[in-house]
């Protein structure tokens, strides 16, 4: 099996390629310039392979949570080039992507939102597969969900932005953390294979972004009352 992922729903933009479980990836920081350098990338990956779109069996692409922006342009080009060549699409929750690249196997995935907040799951492995302990939310760090237990792995952007508040929340139940971790299309590509594999593909139609925020901006009057 061949799939295709891709992933923009932070600052950087990163493509992947998964097949028979070896992956090839390429990264890169691009800011705001995801729309000006994803095809290429995909372009590139798939010359180094020697491949071509309809030599895949299917394309992943991260679903968000994350930027606003980010996430509808990796939705729009998967469902762009599915379209094209006929292909399912699979989304995958960014969150779930930190959980697979930590090397964990219980997890706390944090990333900041911006505007104060952040998004929140938790996962724990069972069986192979990620069985969420907390569904994706928005929330303030002060108010993240609780998890029972201990030797609880964080990992995401989240922990970076607002480590005191967090490791506040999980005084006691942390193990380690990373807060340099950001959604990659490696993961992506792993977790939409399995996925693909179980007939979980769809129409490229019914590829649909993960936003958990409505509002993406705050009037004038908003940030001064925060």
């Amino acid at each position: 099996m061949r799939v295709l992922a891709l992933e923009t729903s932070t600052e950087y933009c990163s493509v992947a390629l998964w097949q028979d479980g070896a992956v090839m990836d390429r990264c890169e920081a691009v800011g705001q310039k995801h729309s000006e350098v994803l095809m290429s990338m995909l372009d590139a990956l798939l010359k180094d392979a020697g491949l071509g779109i309809r030599d895949m069996d299917g394309i992943a692409f991260g679903m968000g949570p994350g930027s606003f922006t980010g996430v509808r342009i990796a939705c729009g080009v998967t469902q762009g080039l599915a379209l094209g060549a006929n292909l399912p699409v699979v989304g995958v929750c960014t969150l779930e992507a930190l959980a697979e690249a930590s090397g964990h196997g219980k997890v706390v995935a944090v990333l900041d939102a911006r505007m104060g907040e952040i998004y929140h799951a938790a996962y724990e492995k069972q069986g192979g597969e990620w069985i969420a302990a907390s569904e994706p939310c928005l929330c303030k760090p002060g108010d993240a969900p609780v998890v029972t237990g201990e030797r609880w792995f964080a990992t995401g952007s989240g922990f970076s932005v607002n480590s005191e508040a967090l490791q506040a929340r999980y005084a006691g139940q942390l193990h380690g953390v990373d807060g340099t971790v950001v959604p990659q299309a490696s993961a992506i590509a792993s977790l939409g294979a399995r996925r693909l594999a179980r007939g979980e593909g769809v129409d490229a139609a019914q590829a649909l972004p993960l936003y958990l925020r409505d509002k993406v901006a705050l009037k004038t009057s908003e940030r001064e009352a925060r």
